[in-house]
């Protein structure tokens, strides 16, 4: 009988496919303790250097959204002309 051959690489496959699925689990997944490990100590931010932060953000925030706007309004231009004068 005709496709023997394809169903014993199938079956061939499907038990590759246990055998990978089986040791993915044995494996799991972080193992250790993690007493050991040393936080790292960060300084905190006054309100002044936190609102000096904000204004800084929100002043670069304003500099992106005017830059993208010269941007979109010169290609909306181009395209404009090209369609009118074609």
């Amino acid at each position: 009988m005709g496709g023997e051959g394809s169903m014993m690489a199938a079956n061939n496959s499907l038990k590759n496919n246990r055998d990978l699925i089986s040791k993915r689990k044995e494996r799991g997944g972080l193992s250790g303790s993690y007493s050991n490990a040393k936080l790292a100590e960060f300084p905190t931010a006054t309100p002044e250097q936190l609102n000096e932060i904000r204004e800084k953000i929100l002043k670069q925030n304003r500099v992106h959204k005017v830059k993208l706007l010269i941007v979109f309004g010169v290609i909306i231009t181009v395209l404009i002309l090209f369609f009118l004068y074609n």
